[in-house]
């Protein structure tokens, strides 16, 4: 007889190998020829809505490994919202104006650019915008996202900016937002102004330099030590070029200052700076000649080095005795604190620097240079007239632009900003608050993930100034303020913004350029200052963080599968000055809450020995490259599996450690669809009592599963998600449960209690596997889902189905005690079967028989289960010792390993003295002989 056909072996059509790279596309187009997104949203309608803001990429360029990691974060999160029951709509959306586009088509145009009009330039921008969303849409889709890609958000989009527009009018009508000079970080290379949230910080080298200013002849009048001596302030500076709008020196209140006397001349320094300061300029004799407090040398007056004009001395609580003189040189147009050090000496805002970042060219030594270029003159000119003390090279962090990456300079201009501190806003107590205090109190109230997120955007927010939100580009939704051409009155509110913001709605942002002032504003306008009716239009265009940060507004606000506020923002840790902030301020600014409940931050992208990617450095990993060899499956195991909390790790050592993983979860999924070939869950499940204790344990283990992975998708911890599921792939099954359960399943009556038991434990096994690997494993999820055996009423697709729920029915601690000392014993068995295979006592397991020797406390335990003791260890003969046997010094358990008695079994490969025992059967044991008995007219002789 041919045995092997009487053995109930896994049947299955689901294979082994995925083949990812070709099946993935397959289960996206079956996903969008059934409407899996508009079914969702059917099947959850009447369900609490849960809502992850999409943070928009920028429409410019592929999408790179960051954007995989984000996207499907992104997508675990709302897909296990989903599967707990919410309805978790998700509205992708694309960030689609801004100076990168701009430069895009600036180089795409060549040497033409010049003969485009910017009404030309902005459709040019609009197309690129467009061609790039579609394109992204398309790689964001095969990472296996579930959203809204038919309908998504767009900033370009006419309705988005409009609300733009409405929201800036909201500001204008607080008072918030405002006119003023002041300095702001400047891209000399993209001539425009920069939030500081457009700036990197990164290594750069900077002429350090000490220099002398000379102070006026009537110093001795406050410091009569100083008659008829030739005398200086020191300063230090990294930024020679900025000299030239030099108006101050300011000096500690409340430090020491010392006159000092070296080679005939004497130098006002900051006591705790003297020796550094001596040193660097290489003053070896000195002496000390009176100590003052900075307090009493206020109002002092210095020259200008080469420019003939005065510098007065000024204090300020910001001058530290870390680095430098402690006399700091003071340019009110070209720093934040300088600035507002001249607002209160009544100083004058000066900024002799265009946007090219070049000298005026009336400027005296410098007019006409760069900045840049500037530094050496400078420094050449002070050398000639004997001011410079001292120069070196210095290293420092400085200000980038995040577009070009060159150095950016700070330059005092006419800008439109956002106040931080007017008291513009209600607070709690019926008085009025600033911007700042408000967003202080709102971060409160949010759940930061990590929680540190909430000390890092607190400091970003307490100690930052006033947000400048205009720039002097073309690519953007203007600034709808209007100036009266005889006076110059501005006229900027709410009311204006609105009627513009109608228009824009309707035909565009482009109308502001295609459109006089008189066509922008409502019939009768008039200037309140001077009474005419000439307008000129605002040429500034909105920060490209003002229009994502209004995405609240624009989308949460006003769509009706959204709601208002987000449960949460979702994006890298760059964002608590990028998108996290300007979206915290444009809604406390405009409604006085936080847009979100929640914000998560994740780390960035590195490769595997934790280096920043880059193609100088060959090491950038592209998700497009990534799917063509793996598959987007592994990509998004590899957002499971690590923790993103930190810097994320990816390299090929990784990848294929992931993908052997991700084999072992399919190949265990395919052994369960297998051995539930002919399983009919409604008509052939097995009660819970009905099953034998070791399937009652497994699904105690599988509850407590189920519980830690549910917590797990709660506390987005995901990286516990591929853990927990690969081990219990690996360690309780395939290790375990399945390796044991193969004689049982394999060699049972097809329809036995025996079976089914299995079976039902196998099912429930599956179906809560599948469930839980869902969110994670999208595709193999819903591939298994396709072919496994179902109850009936199921939905047509697991990504519509919820999680398995918590078992409490499942949960028995006393059943854990007992097996976890079998589970005990059984690791010393099996240490001691591999033993005896290394000695070739015994070839498989099946051949031995095992004598134990335990200690009387386990007794009572092995010897009631000593019938399923050969089962449990896959041999084919468990002995128990005596207590009076059985004493080990140090031991539990002493195992010995034998022979089997008896002959191989040709059905079950167990060795049993019962073979040859049946006439019909005398190559098998008694058991199988009982089964081909119940069996025979199933199968061919």
């Amino acid at each position: 007889m041919n045995y092997k056909e009487t053995l109930n072996l896994p049947i299955t059509a689901f294979p082994m190998k995925a083949d990812l790279p070709a099946l993935e596309p397959a289960i996206l187009a079956r996903w969008e020829a059934s409407g899996l997104y508009d079914r969702l949203r059917e099947v959850r309608a009447d369900r609490q809505a849960w809502i992850l803001h999409d943070g928009p990429p920028y429409a410019n360029g592929h999408i790179h490994i960051g954007h995989a990691l984000n996207k499907i974060l992104k997508d675990i999160v709302v897909k296990s919202k989903s599967m707990f029951g919410y309805n978790a709509a998700y509205v992708p959306g694309w960030d689609c104006h801004g100076l990168p586009i701009e430069h895009q088509v600036d180089k795409d145009l060549g040497s033409k650019k010049a003969e485009v009009s910017l009404v030309e330039k902005r459709q040019l921008c609009r197309e690129y915008a467009a061609r790039f969303v579609d394109i992204q849409r398309e790689e964001f889709r095969r990472l296996g996202v579930l959203g809204n890609w038919s309908a998504p958000y767009l900033t370009m989009d006419y309705t988005y900016e409009a609300t733009i527009v409405r929201e800036l009018g909201r500001l204008f009508g607080t008072g918030a937002a405002y006119k003023g000079k002041k300095p702001v970080h400047w891209c000399a290379s993209c001539r425009t102004a920069l939030a500081e949230a457009e700036v990197e910080y990164g290594d750069h080298t900077s002429a350090s330099i000490y220099v002398k200013f000379p102070l006026n002849p009537d110093v001795a009048e406050r410091l009569p030590v100083l008659q008829g001596r030739r005398s200086f302030v020191v300063i230090w500076t990294t930024t020679p070029w900025t000299l030239p709008a030099n108006l101050a020196i300011a000096v500690h209140p409340e430090a020491l200052y010392v006159i000092v006397e070296s080679a005939g001349e004497s130098f006002i320094i900051a006591k705790d700076r003297l020796g550094a300061t001596l040193a660097a300029a290489g003053l070896k004799e000195s002496r000390v000649v009176e100590e003052v407090p900075g307090r009493k040398l206020e109002g002092l007056a210095a020259r200008h080095p080469w420019i003939e004009r005065s510098s007065k001395v000024v204090l300020a609580d910001y001058v530290t005795m870390d680095q430098g003189t402690g006399c700091v040189h003071t340019a009110p147009g070209h720093g934040v604190e300088d600035y507002e050090t001249g607002l209160k000496y009544g100083l004058d805002i000066y900024n002799p620097v265009d946007a090219a970042g070049r000298f005026v060219a009336d400027l005296p030594l410098v007019g006409g240079l760069s900045v840049w270029k500037a530094n050496s003159t400078i420094i050449a000119e002070l050398q000639r007239r004997g001011l410079l003390l001292s120069e070196a090279q210095f290293e420092h962090s400085y200000p980038h632009c995040w577009r070009c990456k060159n150095p950016t300079i700070f330059r005092a201009t006419e800008q439109w900003f956002i106040s931080m501190d007017a008291a513009v806003l209600p607070d709690e107590g019926g008085g009025q608050t600033g911007l700042r205090a408000k967003a202080l109190s709102e971060i409160k109230q949010v759940r930061w993930i990590p929680s540190w997120g909430e000390d890092r955007i607190s400091n970003m927010v307490a100690y930052r100034s006033d947000w400048c939100i205009s720039r002097q580009r073309a690519w953007g939704v203007p600034i709808v303020a209007f100036y009266c051409a005889h006076c110059g009155h501005i006229l900027a509110d709410q009311r204006l913004a609105e009627h513009v913001a109608t228009m824009i709605e309707r035909a565009g942002a482009d109308l502001w350029y295609t459109q006089a002032a008189a066509d922008l504003l409502p019939p009768g306008t008039a200037c309140p200052n001077c009474g005419r009716a000439d307008f000129e239009k605002e040429r500034d265009i909105l920060d490209v963080w003002f229009d994502s940060g209004v995405s609240h507004a624009a989308v949460l606000a006003v769509r009706s599968d959204q709601q208002w506020p987000a449960d949460m923002y979702l994006e890298g840790s760059d964002q608590h000055r990028g998108w996290f902030h300007s979206s915290l301020l444009t809604a406390v600014g405009t409604r006085g809450h936080a847009p979100y409940r929640a914000v998560l931050t994740h780390g960035f992208v590195v490769d595997g020995e934790g280096k920043k990617m880059s193609k100088s450095l060959g090491n950038v990993v592209a998700p497009q490259e990534v799917i063509e060899r793996y598959g987007a499956e592994i990509l998004r195991l590899w957002v499971a599996a690590e923790d993103y909390r930190d810097d994320i790790r990816i390299s090929e050592e990784i990848l294929k450690r992931l993908a052997e993983g991700y084999r072992r979860i399919r190949n265990t999924c395919r052994y369960l669809l297998g051995n539930l070939s002919d399983f009919q869950p409604a008509h052939d499940a097995l009660s819970l009592n009905e099953l034998d204790e070791i399937d009652r344990f497994i699904l105690h283990r599988l509850g407590q599963l189920i519980e830690r992975l549910h917590r797990a998708y709660e506390t987005c911890e995901f990286h516990l998600l591929y853990h927990g599921l690969h081990n219990f792939c690996a360690v309780d099954l395939s290790a375990f449960y399945l390796d044991v359960l193969k004689d049982r399943v394999y060699t049972s009556a097809p329809r036995s209690r025996a079976r089914r038991a299995a079976q039902t434990s196998m099912y429930q096994i599956l179906d809560a596997l599948v469930r839980l690997m869902a969110p994670v494993l999208s595709f193999t999820a819903d591939e298994v889902w396709q072919v496994m055996p179902k109850q009936g009423g199921e939905a047509e697709s697991v990504h519509l189905a919820e999680f398995p729920p918590i078992r409490s029915d499942l949960l028995d601690e006393a059943l854990e005690a007992r097996w976890k000392d079998l589970l005990s014993v059984r690791d010393e068995v099996l240490k001691a079967l591999e033993a005896a295979r290394k000695v070739k006592l015994i070839g498989t397991s099946l051949e031995a028989r095992v004598d134990l020797m335990v200690d009387p406390t386990l007794l009572p335990t092995l010897t009631k289960y000593e019938a399923d003791l050969p089962m449990l260890f896959i041999v084919s003969a468990v002995s128990i010792g005596s207590p009076t046997e059985t004493e080990v010094a140090g031991k539990r358990v002493e195992v010995r390993v034998g022979r089997a008695e008896g002959f191989k079994c040709a059905r079950c490969w167990t060795y049993s003295e019962s073979v040859g025992r049946s006439i019909p059967y005398p190559d098998v044991c008694a058991r199988c002989a009982g089964v081909l008995e119940e069996t025979k007219t199933g199968y061919r002789v």
